[in-house]
This record gives structure tokens, C-alpha cells and sequence, in this order.
């Protein structure tokens, strides 16, 4: 076989940054845009790269950029497939994907397939583990492939796509869009014999053990702010209302200034959580609550956020004023003040609480925790 042309090799490269970067979704949609990239014109179909290509492409981005770090999300990645199999087990799952190829990258999820002529008894199993979960009907008219398939994304440590297809197609094994032959799959008893059989005793059982340790921190925050909605505030300074509608007003404007800044968006959602604790000291009381479930640019945004206001109303000392701004983190302090101050409108829209964990959930995931 002749070595693909420098073109095609162009071509795949920025697919697969398009991919990695998570500025499409689909091999098709970054192979075209790339070449429309790369060339500016007209490209042969020779000199389009093919699917493996760009997959190998991301691959090697992947190892660049996240080192040892991708090895060990992927046992993780693939116990927590092994649990999800186990809750699913009715339906008779196959582990299919990234996970079981072993060709993660950041923000892959993990892909089960599941068989059942009712997509509610399958959502009734997720419900009785307390697994959160989105239901998507997707309109396919592809040749061949016609019809309306039902995916089930399940929002977690690791993201899940769980794909439900009819009782009788269990037998039917699909084409991979990347390599072109049967797609790879196993079921529950099989890929727990593959993963004995890829890890020693030892590296398995650490990681079973490091899953049960888990404590999922989003869910922490969540509990820590429901009760913020029966919390009233003076509305001579709150007009707005209970603590939880305020703090999804500060969030928002947080987010329309600083949408990446996981920390910083944390500060916002979480500054007032100790208001549910204790009223009276409602900063020092939310820190201990939160303890080491943030980082300590978020504890210090949270810890001097009431400064940050008296800095807006020239209340506060200069001795206290200069010894804020020798921080590197001052002027997000003084942006989430100005979001406190102003995420206290009465009748505007936010997101429900759930919508804004989950948001910060995937930003983590994207972002920062590989």
C-alpha cells in the first residue's frame, strides 16, 4: 500500500485536532472541514484520510497531551463501565467504543449498548440505583440505517451513552464507522474476563478499591445547596429572594463573564452555601462544609467574597484593600462581587440547579481532571 499523500496527512492531523478539541463530534463533519482548511478547494477523494487515519491521529494527540494520566482513566473508565453492565444486566449489555478498544482521549464516554423492546424498564433500573440520566431520540435516515434511535446519557464521574436497541437485534452487530468491520463488542461475562485478563490482581483490585472510595463531589455540592431554597433572606438586601435563586443568578452572570473557569464558577454557585449551616457566620461555617472538595483558588474567592463587596461600596480599609490586591486571583475577586451584587433580580430566568452542576460536571471532565 502506497504512504498517504502529504495532503492527506495534513488533512487527518487537523480532523484530528477538530476531534481532540471537541469542535465537532463526527469523522465525517472534521474531515471535510479540515480539508476545506487545508486546501481551500477542491480535494480528490485519495486525498481524503479515512477514519482509522484521523483516529490514530487523535490517538497520538492524546498521548501527547495526557501522558500516563489516559492509561489510568482507562481502567477506571472501563470498571465503571463494568458497574453500569452489572445494573443493567436484564438487558443483556455490551460494552462497545473507546473504552473497550482502549482509544480514550479527554471527554470520551463510555458506549453500552442495551436490548429492550421498552426504553422505561431500562430507565426504571437507572432510577432505582439514583443514576441521573437524559433521554435523546435521535432521527437517523441514513441508507440502511433508517429510524429513530433512543440514547440514554448518563451524567456521572465518567460520562455514559447508552444506546437502546430492540430485543430481537442482539444478534445484529453494526459496522464501525471507523474501521469499517464488525464492531467490536462484548458482553458482561466476556469483558470481565478481558479485564483479567488485561490487568494483574493487583492493579484491578486498587482500582475497584479506588471507585468504592469515590466520593462524587458534584453531588456533595448539590446536597449542600438544595436546601438553600428554603433559606429567605432580608429582602431589604435580597430582594431577589431565597438564597438557592439567588446563588443561580450570581452563577449565570458568572458564566456569561468567565464560561471555562471552573473555579471560578464554583466560587459563584457556592459562595453563599453556608447560609443553610449557619446564618450568622454563613462563610466560615460553608469552607468547613466544603472542605477539601474545592481548590484553594475557589476557597479564596468564597473566603474573602464579602471583602470583595465592601471593596465595591469603599467601605473596606486600605490596609485590607492592598493586602487583597497582592493576590494574582484579585480581579476575579472583585468580577464575583460585582455578580453577587448583581444576581439579585426579582423574576429573572436561571438555570435549575441540577442544569448548573451538570455544567460544571462536564467542564471539569473537558478540562481539568485529566
Amino acid at each position: 500500500m502506497s504512504e498517504p499523500s502529504k495532503l492527506r496527512r495534513q488533512i487527518a492531523h487537523e480532523a484530528a485536532r477538530l476531534l481532540y478539541d471537541r469542535q465537532v463530534s463526527e469523522y465525517y463533519q472534521a474531515k471535510m472541514k479540515a480539508a476545506r482548511r487545508v486546501q481551500r478547494g477542491w480535494v480528490k477523494e485519495a486525498d481524503l484520510p479515512t477514519n482509522a487515519e484521523i483516529r490514530d491521529e487523535v490517538q497520538s494527540m492524546a498521548r501527547m497531551f495526557e501522558g500516563d494520566s489516559r492509561l489510568n482513566h482507562l481502567l477506571s473508565m472501563r470498571l465503571e463501565g463494568l458497574r453500569m453492565m452489572k445494573i443493567l444486566e436484564r438487558f443483556r449489555p455490551k460494552i462497545v467504543g473507546s473504552v473497550l478498544t482502549g482509544h480514550v482521549r479527554k471527554g470520551s464516554d463510555i458506549d453500552l449498548h442495551v436490548f429492550s423492546d421498552s426504553v422505561s424498564s431500562v430507565t426504571a433500573a437507572l432510577d432505582a440505583e439514583g443514576v441521573r440520566y437524559d433521554v435523546e431520540r435521535k432521527h437517523v435516515n441514513k441508507p440502511g440505517a433508517e429510524g429513530v434511535y433512543v440514547h440514554i446519557h448518563i451524567h456521572e464521574e465518567y460520562p455514559f451513552e447508552i444506546t437502546v436497541r430492540a430485543s430481537n437485534e442482539i444478534s445484529v452487530v453494526s459496522r464501525s464507522s471507523i474501521t469499517g468491520k464488525p464492531q467490536e463488542r462484548m458482553s458482561l461475562a466476556e469483558f470481565e474476563q478481558f479485564l483479567h485478563a488485561q490487568y494483574d490482581r493487583a492493579e484491578y483490585e486498587e482500582g475497584l478499591a479506588a471507585l468504592e472510595n469515590q466520593v462524587d463531589r458534584f453531588l456533595q455540592y448539590e446536597a449542600l445547596m438544595l436546601p438553600l431554597e428554603n433559606v429567605k433572606q432580608n429582602p431589604k438586601w435580597h430582594p431577589e429572594g431565597d438564597v438557592l435563586y439567588h446563588s443561580l443568578q450570581v452563577f449565570e452572570l458568572a458564566r456569561k463573564q468567565l464560561p471555562y473557569d471552573e473555579e471560578f464558577l464554583l466560587a459563584a454557585l457556592l459562595h453563599d452555601v453556608g447560609k443553610g449551616i449557619d446564618p450568622y457566620n454563613h462563610v466560615q461555617a460553608g469552607l468547613v462544609a466544603l472542605g477539601d472538595d474545592i481548590t484553594e483558588r475557589t476557597h479564596w474567592l468564597i473566603a474573602y467574597h464579602m471583602e470583595a463587596g465592601q471593596i465595591l461600596d469603599g467601605t473596606l480599609g486600605a490596609r485590607a484593600k492592598q493586602r487583597l490586591k497582592q493576590s494574582e486571583n484579585y480581579d476575579e475577586l472583585l468580577l464575583l462581587a460585582r455578580c453577587d451584587r448583581d444576581g439579585r433580580q426579582v423574576g429573572v430566568d436561571v438555570a435549575e440547579l441540577e442544569e448548573a452542576i451538570d455544567y460544571l460536571r462536564q467542564l471539569s471532565y473537558e478540562c481539568d481532571t485529566w
